[in-house]
Protein backbone atom coordinates (compact mmCIF):
# COMPACT_ATOMS: atom_id res chain seq x y z
CA UNK A 1 0.00 0.00 0.00
CA UNK A 2 1.80 3.11 -1.07
CA UNK A 3 1.10 6.55 0.29
CA UNK A 4 -0.02 7.84 -3.06
CA UNK A 5 -3.01 5.32 -3.22
CA UNK A 6 -5.68 7.18 -5.12
CA UNK A 7 -8.94 7.09 -3.48
CA UNK A 8 -10.89 4.76 -5.96
CA UNK A 9 -8.24 2.44 -4.80
CA UNK A 10 -9.09 2.56 -1.63
CA UNK A 11 -12.83 0.81 -1.66
CA UNK A 12 -10.97 -1.93 -4.05
CA UNK A 13 -8.10 -2.54 -1.33
CA UNK A 14 -10.37 -2.85 1.43
CA UNK A 15 -12.09 -5.69 -0.38
CA UNK A 16 -8.56 -7.27 -0.77
CA UNK A 17 -8.35 -10.78 1.04
CA UNK A 18 -4.44 -11.23 -0.20
CA UNK A 19 -2.06 -11.73 2.92
CA UNK A 20 -0.38 -8.53 1.27
CA UNK A 21 -3.33 -6.12 1.44
CA UNK A 22 -4.10 -7.45 5.30
CA UNK A 23 -0.47 -6.54 6.03
CA UNK A 24 -1.94 -3.04 6.76
CA UNK A 25 -5.66 -2.60 6.62
CA UNK A 26 -6.02 -4.78 9.35
CA UNK A 27 -9.86 -4.42 8.71
CA UNK A 28 -11.90 -4.05 5.62
CA UNK A 29 -15.03 -4.68 7.54
CA UNK A 30 -18.88 -4.20 7.19
CA UNK A 31 -19.27 -2.83 10.59
CA UNK A 32 -21.48 0.28 11.75
CA UNK A 33 -19.32 3.23 12.57
CA UNK A 34 -19.95 4.80 15.91
CA UNK A 35 -19.57 8.32 14.97
CA UNK A 36 -21.36 8.17 11.72
CA UNK A 37 -23.74 4.98 11.39
CA UNK A 38 -24.15 5.44 7.81
CA UNK A 39 -20.48 5.09 6.13
CA UNK A 40 -17.94 1.70 7.00
CA UNK A 41 -15.38 1.52 8.51
CA UNK A 42 -11.59 1.06 7.27
CA UNK A 43 -9.10 0.08 9.67
CA UNK A 44 -5.20 1.37 8.73
CA UNK A 45 -1.92 0.01 10.29
CA UNK A 46 1.23 1.98 9.16
CA UNK A 47 4.48 1.51 9.86
CA UNK A 48 6.78 3.20 11.44
CA UNK A 49 8.62 5.17 8.10
CA UNK A 50 4.66 6.61 7.39
CA UNK A 51 4.26 10.03 8.69
CA UNK A 52 1.94 12.16 10.25
CA UNK A 53 1.43 13.39 6.16
CA UNK A 54 0.56 9.90 5.29
CA UNK A 55 -2.00 9.27 7.60
CA UNK A 56 -3.59 12.31 7.31
CA UNK A 57 -3.69 11.91 3.30
CA UNK A 58 -5.20 8.16 4.21
CA UNK A 59 -8.56 9.97 6.39
CA UNK A 60 -8.97 12.47 3.50
CA UNK A 61 -8.91 9.49 0.80
CA UNK A 62 -11.15 7.75 2.67
CA UNK A 63 -13.36 10.55 3.37
CA UNK A 64 -13.89 11.49 -0.13
CA UNK A 65 -15.28 7.96 -1.16
CA UNK A 66 -17.98 8.11 1.59
CA UNK A 67 -15.39 5.80 3.88
CA UNK A 68 -14.19 6.33 7.83
CA UNK A 69 -10.69 5.20 7.60
CA UNK A 70 -9.13 5.17 11.14
CA UNK A 71 -5.62 4.98 10.77
CA UNK A 72 -2.86 3.43 13.42
CA UNK A 73 0.93 2.99 13.57
CA UNK A 74 1.97 -0.75 14.21
CA UNK A 75 2.41 -1.72 17.70
CA UNK A 76 5.97 -0.66 19.07
CA UNK A 77 5.82 2.52 16.61
CA UNK A 78 5.04 4.63 19.59
CA UNK A 79 7.71 6.35 21.80
CA UNK A 80 8.17 4.80 24.95
CA UNK A 81 6.05 1.28 25.89
CA UNK A 82 2.42 0.33 26.54
CA UNK A 83 1.54 -0.03 30.60
CA UNK A 84 -1.60 -2.08 29.26
CA UNK A 85 -1.37 -4.87 26.57
CA UNK A 86 -2.96 -4.68 23.62
CA UNK A 87 -2.63 -8.09 22.66
CA UNK A 88 -5.58 -10.10 22.23
CA UNK A 89 -6.66 -12.48 25.07
CA UNK A 90 -5.55 -15.22 23.46
CA UNK A 91 -2.38 -14.43 22.94
CA UNK A 92 -1.66 -12.33 26.46
CA UNK A 93 -3.33 -15.45 28.53
CA UNK A 94 -4.00 -18.49 26.59
CA UNK A 95 -5.29 -20.51 29.71
CA UNK A 96 -7.91 -17.84 30.96
CA UNK A 97 -8.78 -17.54 26.79
CA UNK A 98 -9.53 -21.76 26.54
CA UNK A 99 -11.28 -21.88 29.90
CA UNK A 100 -13.50 -18.94 28.58
CA UNK A 101 -14.12 -21.14 25.23
CA UNK A 102 -14.91 -24.08 27.13
CA UNK A 103 -17.42 -22.54 30.11
CA UNK A 104 -19.06 -21.19 26.55
CA UNK A 105 -18.94 -24.55 24.34
CA UNK A 106 -20.72 -26.07 28.05
CA UNK A 107 -23.45 -23.47 28.09
CA UNK A 108 -24.13 -23.80 24.37
CA UNK A 109 -24.21 -27.37 24.63
CA UNK A 110 -26.69 -28.00 28.01
CA UNK A 111 -29.91 -27.64 28.46
CA UNK A 112 -30.05 -25.22 31.65
CA UNK A 113 -32.76 -25.33 33.38
CA UNK A 114 -31.23 -23.70 37.10
CA UNK A 115 -34.29 -21.94 37.77
CA UNK A 116 -31.93 -19.08 38.96
CA UNK A 117 -29.74 -18.74 36.14
CA UNK A 118 -30.46 -17.16 32.40
CA UNK A 119 -28.19 -15.96 29.75
CA UNK A 120 -27.75 -12.15 29.50
CA UNK A 121 -27.82 -10.21 26.18
CA UNK A 122 -24.40 -9.29 24.05
CA UNK A 123 -25.69 -5.45 25.08
CA UNK A 124 -25.07 -5.93 28.79
CA UNK A 125 -22.15 -7.94 28.72
CA UNK A 126 -20.60 -5.06 26.65
CA UNK A 127 -21.27 -2.23 29.28
CA UNK A 128 -19.78 -4.81 31.88
CA UNK A 129 -16.73 -4.97 30.21
CA UNK A 130 -16.69 -1.12 29.57
CA UNK A 131 -14.28 1.78 30.66
CA UNK A 132 -16.97 1.73 33.67
CA UNK A 133 -14.92 -0.56 35.39
CA UNK A 134 -12.07 1.76 35.75
CA UNK A 135 -13.64 4.37 38.05
CA UNK A 136 -14.76 4.38 42.42
CA UNK A 137 -17.30 6.58 43.09
CA UNK A 138 -18.04 5.80 46.33
CA UNK A 139 -21.25 7.29 47.75
CA UNK A 140 -24.10 8.25 45.83
CA UNK A 141 -25.17 10.41 43.12
CA UNK A 142 -24.11 14.02 43.71
CA UNK A 143 -22.87 13.25 46.96
CA UNK A 144 -19.16 10.74 45.82
CA UNK A 145 -15.84 10.52 47.72
CA UNK A 146 -13.99 11.03 44.63
CA UNK A 147 -13.79 13.47 42.20
CA UNK A 148 -13.99 12.76 38.03
CA UNK A 149 -17.79 10.75 38.79
CA UNK A 150 -19.82 13.49 36.40
CA UNK A 151 -20.78 10.44 34.11
CA UNK A 152 -20.82 8.47 36.61
CA UNK A 153 -23.60 9.95 38.18
CA UNK A 154 -25.28 9.96 34.92
CA UNK A 155 -25.48 6.54 34.72
CA UNK A 156 -26.44 5.52 38.38
CA UNK A 157 -29.74 7.90 38.29
CA UNK A 158 -30.16 6.84 34.91
CA UNK A 159 -30.40 3.18 36.16
CA UNK A 160 -32.79 4.22 39.24
CA UNK A 161 -35.12 5.90 37.20
CA UNK A 162 -35.25 2.96 34.85
CA UNK A 163 -36.02 0.55 37.76
CA UNK A 164 -38.36 2.98 38.99
CA UNK A 165 -40.26 2.66 35.63
CA UNK A 166 -39.36 -0.66 34.87
CA UNK A 167 -42.11 -1.88 38.29
CA UNK A 168 -44.24 1.28 37.93
CA UNK A 169 -43.96 2.56 41.33
CA UNK A 170 -44.11 6.32 41.85
CA UNK A 171 -40.94 7.99 42.65
CA UNK A 172 -42.55 10.61 45.07
CA UNK A 173 -43.33 7.09 47.61
CA UNK A 174 -40.54 4.72 46.61
CA UNK A 175 -36.93 5.09 46.18
CA UNK A 176 -34.08 2.38 44.53
CA UNK A 177 -30.39 1.81 45.19
CA UNK A 178 -28.96 0.10 42.83
CA UNK A 179 -25.97 -0.58 44.26
CA UNK A 180 -26.08 -3.88 46.25
CA UNK A 181 -23.69 -6.22 44.47
CA UNK A 182 -25.92 -9.36 44.40
CA UNK A 183 -29.01 -10.26 46.34
CA UNK A 184 -27.54 -11.46 49.50
CA UNK A 185 -25.89 -8.22 50.32
CA UNK A 186 -29.19 -6.43 49.50
CA UNK A 187 -30.86 -8.49 52.01
CA UNK A 188 -28.30 -7.95 54.84
CA UNK A 189 -28.19 -3.92 54.16
CA UNK A 190 -32.11 -4.32 54.92
CA UNK A 191 -31.40 -5.44 58.02
CA UNK A 192 -28.87 -3.45 59.06
CA UNK A 193 -30.58 -0.30 58.20
CA UNK A 194 -33.47 -1.07 60.29
CA UNK A 195 -33.64 -3.50 62.74
CA UNK A 196 -31.03 -3.84 65.80
CA UNK A 197 -28.92 -6.70 66.86
CA UNK A 198 -31.01 -9.54 68.26
CA UNK A 199 -34.47 -8.38 67.28
CA UNK A 200 -36.31 -10.99 65.83
CA UNK A 201 -37.51 -12.17 61.86
CA UNK A 202 -39.65 -14.56 60.22
CA UNK A 203 -38.62 -15.99 56.59
CA UNK A 204 -40.13 -19.45 55.17
CA UNK A 205 -37.56 -22.20 56.02
CA UNK A 206 -34.66 -23.18 53.86
CA UNK A 207 -36.21 -26.90 53.89
CA UNK A 208 -39.86 -25.51 52.72
CA UNK A 209 -37.97 -23.07 49.64
CA UNK A 210 -36.69 -20.04 51.55
CA UNK A 211 -33.10 -18.11 51.09
CA UNK A 212 -29.93 -18.63 53.31
CA UNK A 213 -29.98 -15.17 53.92
CA UNK A 214 -34.34 -15.53 55.50
CA UNK A 215 -32.80 -16.71 59.03
CA UNK A 216 -32.02 -20.31 58.38
CA UNK A 217 -29.97 -22.46 61.53
CA UNK A 218 -29.85 -26.12 62.31
CA UNK A 219 -29.64 -27.59 65.86
CA UNK A 220 -25.78 -27.64 65.17
CA UNK A 221 -25.18 -24.37 64.35
CA UNK A 222 -26.39 -20.49 62.89
CA UNK A 223 -25.70 -20.98 59.50
CA UNK A 224 -26.44 -17.64 57.67
CA UNK A 225 -24.95 -14.52 59.09
CA UNK A 226 -29.43 -13.55 59.44
CA UNK A 227 -29.77 -15.64 62.29
CA UNK A 228 -26.18 -15.18 63.69
CA UNK A 229 -27.30 -11.50 64.19
CA UNK A 230 -30.80 -11.49 64.65
CA UNK A 231 -33.12 -14.01 66.17
CA UNK A 232 -34.66 -15.81 63.63
CA UNK A 233 -38.22 -18.41 63.92
CA UNK A 234 -38.99 -19.37 60.09
CA UNK A 235 -42.36 -20.53 59.33
CA UNK A 236 -43.43 -23.20 56.66
CA UNK A 237 -45.21 -24.61 54.11
CA UNK A 238 -48.27 -27.03 54.03
CA UNK A 239 -46.75 -30.24 53.22
CA UNK A 240 -50.23 -31.70 52.32
CA UNK A 241 -50.49 -28.68 49.61
CA UNK A 242 -46.89 -27.23 49.01
CA UNK A 243 -48.18 -23.51 49.90
CA UNK A 244 -47.44 -21.30 52.39
CA UNK A 245 -49.50 -22.00 55.34
CA UNK A 246 -50.53 -18.55 56.84
CA UNK A 247 -52.80 -19.82 59.38
CA UNK A 248 -50.18 -21.35 61.34
CA UNK A 249 -47.84 -17.92 60.60
CA UNK A 250 -50.63 -15.55 61.73
CA UNK A 251 -50.18 -17.88 64.94
CA UNK A 252 -46.77 -18.12 65.46
CA UNK A 253 -46.14 -14.21 64.84
CA UNK A 254 -48.75 -13.46 67.46
CA UNK A 255 -46.67 -15.07 70.09
CA UNK A 256 -42.74 -14.62 68.53
CA UNK A 257 -43.77 -10.99 67.90
CA UNK A 258 -41.14 -10.24 65.50
CA UNK A 259 -39.51 -6.33 64.16
CA UNK A 260 -39.73 -7.70 60.81
CA UNK A 261 -41.65 -10.55 58.33
CA UNK A 262 -39.77 -11.76 54.82
CA UNK A 263 -41.94 -12.73 52.39
CA UNK A 264 -40.32 -14.22 48.83
CA UNK A 265 -38.31 -17.50 48.51
CA UNK A 266 -35.82 -19.48 46.22
CA UNK A 267 -37.96 -22.47 45.51
CA UNK A 268 -41.90 -21.78 45.63
CA UNK A 269 -44.05 -22.56 42.95
CA UNK A 270 -46.74 -20.75 43.17
CA UNK A 271 -48.09 -17.35 43.24
CA UNK A 272 -47.53 -15.50 46.40
CA UNK A 273 -50.01 -13.95 48.51
CA UNK A 274 -48.61 -10.61 49.56
CA UNK A 275 -52.37 -8.57 51.02
CA UNK A 276 -51.78 -11.88 53.21
CA UNK A 277 -48.15 -10.72 54.40
CA UNK A 278 -49.77 -7.42 55.22
CA UNK A 279 -52.18 -8.46 56.87
CA UNK A 280 -50.13 -10.45 59.41
CA UNK A 281 -47.67 -7.64 59.72
CA UNK A 282 -50.31 -5.22 60.36
CA UNK A 283 -51.59 -7.39 63.35
CA UNK A 284 -48.47 -7.69 64.99
CA UNK A 285 -46.77 -4.63 63.92
CA UNK A 286 -43.72 -5.95 62.11
CA UNK A 287 -41.88 -4.50 58.63
CA UNK A 288 -43.37 -6.39 55.19
CA UNK A 289 -40.04 -7.07 53.44
CA UNK A 290 -40.49 -9.01 50.50
CA UNK A 291 -37.65 -10.88 48.73
CA UNK A 292 -38.37 -11.02 44.85
CA UNK A 293 -34.85 -12.06 43.21
CA UNK A 294 -36.31 -14.78 41.62
CA UNK A 295 -39.52 -13.46 39.64
CA UNK A 296 -38.80 -9.84 39.63
CA UNK A 297 -39.01 -10.21 35.76
CA UNK A 298 -42.50 -11.94 36.32
CA UNK A 299 -43.31 -8.64 38.47
CA UNK A 300 -42.04 -5.78 36.18
CA UNK A 301 -44.26 -7.52 33.26
CA UNK A 302 -47.16 -8.02 34.96
CA UNK A 303 -46.57 -11.72 34.91
CA UNK A 304 -46.53 -12.21 39.01
CA UNK A 305 -48.92 -10.10 41.46
CA UNK A 306 -46.16 -6.86 42.45
CA UNK A 307 -45.72 -7.11 46.44
CA UNK A 308 -45.22 -2.92 45.99
CA UNK A 309 -48.92 -2.06 46.92
CA UNK A 310 -47.84 -3.86 50.67
CA UNK A 311 -44.84 -4.06 51.13
CA UNK A 312 -42.57 -1.68 53.12
CA UNK A 313 -38.67 -2.78 51.50
CA UNK A 314 -38.22 -4.78 48.40
CA UNK A 315 -35.12 -6.83 47.70
CA UNK A 316 -34.22 -8.25 44.57
CA UNK A 317 -31.69 -9.75 42.19
CA UNK A 318 -31.46 -8.27 38.80
CA UNK A 319 -29.58 -11.45 36.94
CA UNK A 320 -32.71 -14.08 36.78
CA UNK A 321 -35.53 -13.43 35.50
CA UNK A 322 -35.40 -10.22 35.09
CA UNK A 323 -32.20 -11.36 32.96
CA UNK A 324 -29.63 -8.83 33.48
CA UNK A 325 -25.89 -8.42 35.23
CA UNK A 326 -25.01 -10.16 38.06
CA UNK A 327 -26.37 -7.78 41.03
CA UNK A 328 -28.66 -6.51 43.19
CA UNK A 329 -31.27 -3.50 43.99
CA UNK A 330 -33.24 -2.90 47.19
CA UNK A 331 -36.37 -0.67 46.83
CA UNK A 332 -38.11 1.10 50.02
CA UNK A 333 -40.44 3.52 51.07
CA UNK A 334 -38.93 7.19 51.31
CA UNK A 335 -38.69 7.18 54.95
CA UNK A 336 -36.42 4.33 55.04
CA UNK A 337 -33.77 5.70 51.97
CA UNK A 338 -31.53 7.75 54.31
CA UNK A 339 -31.53 4.22 56.59
CA UNK A 340 -31.11 1.83 53.41
CA UNK A 341 -28.20 3.89 51.47
CA UNK A 342 -26.21 4.48 54.72
CA UNK A 343 -26.59 0.60 55.16
CA UNK A 344 -25.33 -0.27 51.45
CA UNK A 345 -22.37 2.82 51.96
CA UNK A 346 -20.62 2.97 54.15
CA UNK A 347 -21.89 0.41 56.58
CA UNK A 348 -21.49 -3.44 54.37
CA UNK A 349 -20.15 -1.90 51.28
CA UNK A 350 -17.23 0.10 49.39
CA UNK A 351 -17.05 1.34 45.93
CA UNK A 352 -20.32 0.28 43.82
CA UNK A 353 -19.45 -1.58 40.80
CA UNK A 354 -20.31 0.84 38.29
CA UNK A 355 -19.93 -1.68 35.08
CA UNK A 356 -22.95 -3.53 36.48
CA UNK A 357 -24.55 -0.79 37.36
CA UNK A 358 -24.73 0.47 33.51
CA UNK A 359 -25.38 -2.72 32.34
CA UNK A 360 -28.56 -3.11 34.28
CA UNK A 361 -29.67 0.26 33.13
CA UNK A 362 -29.51 -1.18 29.98
CA UNK A 363 -31.20 -4.32 30.84
CA UNK A 364 -34.04 -1.97 32.36
CA UNK A 365 -34.49 -0.49 29.33
CA UNK A 366 -35.12 -3.72 27.25
CA UNK A 367 -37.44 -5.07 30.75
CA UNK A 368 -40.51 -2.29 29.07
CA UNK A 369 -40.22 -3.41 25.92
CA UNK A 370 -43.34 -5.77 24.37
CA UNK A 371 -40.85 -8.25 23.28
CA UNK A 372 -39.95 -9.01 27.48
CA UNK A 373 -43.11 -8.64 28.16
CA UNK A 374 -43.41 -11.60 25.31
CA UNK A 375 -40.47 -13.48 26.83
CA UNK A 376 -41.56 -13.48 30.53
CA UNK A 377 -45.30 -14.83 29.40
CA UNK A 378 -43.55 -17.41 27.73
CA UNK A 379 -41.71 -18.53 31.12
CA UNK A 380 -44.55 -19.18 32.40
CA UNK A 381 -46.05 -20.98 30.24
CA UNK A 382 -43.10 -23.43 29.13
CA UNK A 383 -42.80 -24.14 33.30
CA UNK A 384 -46.25 -25.30 32.54
CA UNK A 385 -46.11 -27.20 29.85
CA UNK A 386 -42.54 -28.98 31.78
CA UNK A 387 -45.23 -29.35 34.85
CA UNK A 388 -48.20 -31.07 32.65
CA UNK A 389 -45.90 -33.20 31.09
CA UNK A 390 -44.08 -34.33 34.07
CA UNK A 391 -47.26 -34.70 35.43
CA UNK A 392 -48.76 -36.64 33.03
CA UNK A 393 -45.90 -39.11 33.13
CA UNK A 394 -46.73 -40.01 37.08
CA UNK A 395 -44.63 -37.14 38.39
CA UNK A 396 -45.04 -36.20 41.91
CA UNK A 397 -44.72 -32.19 41.70
CA UNK A 398 -45.12 -29.92 44.86
CA UNK A 399 -48.39 -28.08 44.80
CA UNK A 400 -49.04 -30.01 41.90
CA UNK A 401 -47.96 -27.80 39.56
CA UNK A 402 -47.04 -24.33 38.63
CA UNK A 403 -47.04 -20.68 38.30
CA UNK A 404 -44.46 -19.24 37.37
CA UNK A 405 -40.48 -19.65 36.31
CA UNK A 406 -39.87 -22.82 38.49
CA UNK A 407 -41.22 -26.53 39.50
CA UNK A 408 -40.04 -28.74 42.22
CA UNK A 409 -40.27 -32.56 41.03
CA UNK A 410 -40.60 -34.51 44.76
CA UNK A 411 -38.66 -37.93 43.71
CA UNK A 412 -38.64 -39.63 47.36
CA UNK A 413 -41.76 -41.09 46.53
CA UNK A 414 -39.77 -43.88 44.29
CA UNK A 415 -36.77 -43.65 46.74
CA UNK A 416 -34.31 -41.37 44.75
CA UNK A 417 -32.76 -38.44 45.91
CA UNK A 418 -32.38 -35.37 44.03
CA UNK A 419 -28.59 -35.26 44.38
CA UNK A 420 -28.12 -38.88 42.34
CA UNK A 421 -30.67 -37.42 39.32
CA UNK A 422 -28.88 -33.83 39.27
CA UNK A 423 -25.16 -36.31 38.67
CA UNK A 424 -26.87 -38.25 36.24
CA UNK A 425 -28.29 -35.29 34.35
CA UNK A 426 -25.00 -33.12 34.28
CA UNK A 427 -23.60 -36.57 32.44
CA UNK A 428 -25.86 -35.79 29.85
CA UNK A 429 -25.69 -32.47 29.66
CA UNK A 430 -28.65 -31.37 31.29
CA UNK A 431 -28.34 -28.89 34.54
CA UNK A 432 -30.59 -28.86 37.25
CA UNK A 433 -30.13 -28.82 41.00
CA UNK A 434 -30.87 -30.61 44.05
CA UNK A 435 -33.62 -28.79 46.19
CA UNK A 436 -34.88 -29.93 49.23
CA UNK A 437 -38.58 -30.61 49.50
CA UNK A 438 -40.98 -30.05 52.69
CA UNK A 439 -40.47 -32.57 55.26
CA UNK A 440 -36.49 -32.98 54.28
CA UNK A 441 -34.70 -33.83 57.44
CA UNK A 442 -31.65 -32.21 56.22
CA UNK A 443 -30.76 -29.93 53.31
CA UNK A 444 -27.52 -32.40 52.58
CA UNK A 445 -30.29 -35.12 51.95
CA UNK A 446 -32.78 -33.33 49.25
CA UNK A 447 -35.62 -35.09 48.25
CA UNK A 448 -35.99 -33.58 45.15
CA UNK A 449 -34.72 -31.25 42.14
CA UNK A 450 -35.99 -27.41 41.41
CA UNK A 451 -36.33 -27.03 37.39
CA UNK A 452 -36.59 -23.96 35.80
CA UNK A 453 -37.85 -22.67 32.59
CA UNK A 454 -36.05 -18.95 32.10
CA UNK A 455 -32.75 -19.92 30.43
CA UNK A 456 -33.70 -21.61 27.87
CA UNK A 457 -36.48 -19.68 27.30
CA UNK A 458 -34.10 -16.71 26.36
CA UNK A 459 -32.50 -19.32 23.75
CA UNK A 460 -35.89 -19.62 22.39
CA UNK A 461 -37.69 -22.59 23.52
CA UNK A 462 -41.08 -23.00 22.97
CA UNK A 463 -43.23 -25.45 24.97
CA UNK A 464 -43.14 -28.25 22.91
CA UNK A 465 -39.25 -27.46 23.16
CA UNK A 466 -40.30 -28.28 27.14
CA UNK A 467 -42.39 -31.69 26.59
CA UNK A 468 -39.35 -32.50 25.03
CA UNK A 469 -37.17 -31.69 27.54
CA UNK A 470 -38.96 -33.59 29.73
CA UNK A 471 -39.01 -36.87 27.87
CA UNK A 472 -35.24 -35.65 28.25
CA UNK A 473 -35.26 -35.94 32.32
CA UNK A 474 -37.76 -38.73 32.38
CA UNK A 475 -34.69 -41.38 30.55
CA UNK A 476 -32.21 -39.29 33.06
CA UNK A 477 -35.02 -41.05 36.20
CA UNK A 478 -34.51 -44.11 34.47
CA UNK A 479 -31.21 -44.34 34.28
CA UNK A 480 -30.73 -43.01 37.83
CA UNK A 481 -33.08 -45.63 39.05
CA UNK A 482 -30.89 -48.28 36.92
CA UNK A 483 -28.13 -47.27 38.55
CA UNK A 484 -29.09 -47.13 42.37
CA UNK A 485 -30.74 -50.89 41.94
CA UNK A 486 -26.91 -52.08 41.95
CA UNK A 487 -25.14 -49.17 43.88
CA UNK A 488 -27.22 -49.00 47.18
CA UNK A 489 -28.38 -45.85 48.51
CA UNK A 490 -25.97 -43.73 49.43
CA UNK A 491 -24.18 -41.09 47.11
CA UNK A 492 -21.24 -41.94 46.95
CA UNK A 493 -21.62 -45.32 45.80
CA UNK A 494 -24.00 -44.40 43.43
CA UNK A 495 -21.46 -42.11 41.70
CA UNK A 496 -18.64 -44.48 41.73
CA UNK A 497 -21.25 -46.98 39.87
CA UNK A 498 -22.34 -44.19 37.44
CA UNK A 499 -18.25 -43.69 36.25
CA UNK A 500 -17.49 -47.16 35.91
CA UNK A 501 -16.61 -47.69 32.41
CA UNK A 502 -18.09 -50.97 32.08
CA UNK A 503 -21.49 -50.57 33.50
CA UNK A 504 -23.92 -51.20 31.64
CA UNK A 505 -25.93 -47.60 31.52
CA UNK A 506 -23.18 -46.12 30.01
CA UNK A 507 -24.31 -46.73 26.08
CA UNK A 508 -27.57 -45.16 27.62
CA UNK A 509 -25.83 -42.10 29.13
CA UNK A 510 -23.81 -41.83 25.97
CA UNK A 511 -27.29 -41.97 23.54
CA UNK A 512 -28.70 -39.50 25.60
CA UNK A 513 -25.89 -37.26 26.12
CA UNK A 514 -25.45 -37.11 22.15
CA UNK A 515 -29.59 -35.94 21.53
CA UNK A 516 -29.57 -33.75 24.46
CA UNK A 517 -26.29 -31.55 23.03
CA UNK A 518 -27.17 -31.86 19.62
CA UNK A 519 -31.38 -31.01 20.32
CA UNK A 520 -29.36 -27.30 22.63
CA UNK A 521 -26.38 -26.89 20.14
CA UNK A 522 -29.27 -25.84 17.54
CA UNK A 523 -30.98 -23.55 19.85
CA UNK A 524 -29.76 -20.05 19.28
CA UNK A 525 -27.36 -18.68 22.27
CA UNK A 526 -27.91 -14.89 22.65
CA UNK A 527 -24.45 -13.72 23.76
Amino acid sequence: LEQNTRPADLKAVSMLSAPAARTHVTHHVPLVNPLTPARPVLLVRTSSKYQRSSRAAWICAASSCGVSAVVRRRQGSRRGKRAVSTQALSELDPEVFHLLRQEKDRQVRSINLIASENFASQEVLQVLGSVLSNKYSEGTPGARYYGGNEFIDKVERLCQQRALTAFGVDEQEWAVNVQPYSGSPANFAVYTALLQPHDRIMGLSLLNGGHLTHGHYTQQRKVSATSIYFESLPYGVDESTGLIDFENLRKTARAFRPKMIIAGASAYPRVIDWAAFREICDEVGAILMVDMAHISGLVATGVHPSPFPYADVVTTTTHKSLRGPRGGMIFCRKKFQKQIDDAVFPALQGGPHNATIGALAVQLKQVTTPEFRDYCADVVANCRALASHLSAHGCQLVSGGTDNHLLLWNLRPIGLSGSKLEKVCEKVSIVVNRNTIAGDPSPFSPGGVRLGSCAMTTRGATQQDFVRIGDFLLRARDIALEVQSRSGSKLAEFVASLEEPTATEQAQLEELRAEVEAWATAKPFPS
